[in-house]
């Protein structure tokens, strides 16, 4: 069952002038997230903004026995609840609802592990780092941003021991362009006939813009291999409740229809999904 507590901020540290980390005291929460699950939090104690926002759980933070203490989420101001989000101080309180949603399904252990980040969809990819780790699978991370000072926490990543292989729109950081070159280029390693085994191909997880993850749900698919997407919808609930997260799913046999990201997701096979009915 979900947790609803009046999280305490314990630090937030800038970024960028839009980038954040906004840390948590939420101990029971903490305990019980999964890698890929998210948090519904109300930025502020009026009615403005209403509705709580939805965030994936960035980070576990962790007491000096090692016990789970808190979390963090990665957040961009946007609108209202970011901004003020954005400007929280050390010691005020955030309302914080979760641990929500299916998590990631965890990687078999004699599989390449991927993830391919864009933006703020890196949000979900530390704990999942941290668990793969733990396990002893090194990832590895794609990581596209525009420029090389977006590429937040890439050496956050690489002190852990996951190989970052990133990607800028302006070139000044790895190659130059989407994330979806130096994926190109890991793919056709592997082998770019088709022919491939999705047994034996890499676990890939993907998270960022939707046009970013239908771009690398259907390159990996001409490679013969599927793919694993945390959907970054809206959501006024994060329960079920207000039906304003649905997305059209596919099944063999049957014609598309809705499903609540909140319950059926935020995490999805990349061939379950009807692309071209999700909203960019």
């Amino acid at each position: 069952m979900p947790i609803d507590v009046a999280a305490v901020v314990i630090g937030n540290r800038p970024l960028s002038s839009d980038y954040h980390v906004l840390a948590l005291a939420a101990p029971a929460i903490a305990a019980a997230a999964a890698p890929g699950q998210f948090v519904m939090v109300k930025a502020g104690a009026g009615f403005d903004p209403l509705l709580r926002r939805p965030f994936s759980v960035f980070e576990i933070l962790r007491d000096a026995a090692g016990a789970p203490a808190g979390l963090t989420i990665l957040s961009k101001r946007i609108g209202v609840s970011t901004a003020l989000l954005y400007d929280k101080a050390q010691g005020q309180r955030v309302d914080c609802l979760g641990p929500l949603g299916r998590p990631f399904t965890p990687p078999p252990a004699d599989r390449p592990v991927w993830f391919v980040a864009g933006g703020v969809g890196l949000a979900p990819f530390a704990t999942l780092a941290e668990a793969c780790l733990a396990r002893g699978l090194r990832p590895t991370l794609f990581y596209g941003a525009r420029r090389a000072g977006d590429l937040h926490y890439a050496g956050w990543f690489a002190d852990r021991g996951v190989d970052v292989r990133a990607a800028t729109e302006d070139g000044s950081a790895g190659a130059h362009g989407f994330v979806t070159t130096p994926l190109a280029q890991a793919l056709t390693t592997l082998g770019s006939d088709g022919s491939a085994n999705a047994n034996a191909g890499p676990s890939i997880y993907v998270c960022g813009p939707t046009p970013m993850m239908r771009a690398v749900a259907e390159l990996a698919s001409r490679h013969g291999h599927d793919v694993e997407v945390s959907l970054e919808q809206t959501m006024g609930c994060g329960m079920g409740g207000c039906y304003s997260c649905v997305v059209p799913v596919v099944q063999p046999g049957r014609a598309p229809h809705f499903v609540r990201s909140c319950l059926a997701g935020p995490t999805f096979r990349g061939s379950a999904l009807a692309w071209e009915g999700l909203a960019h």
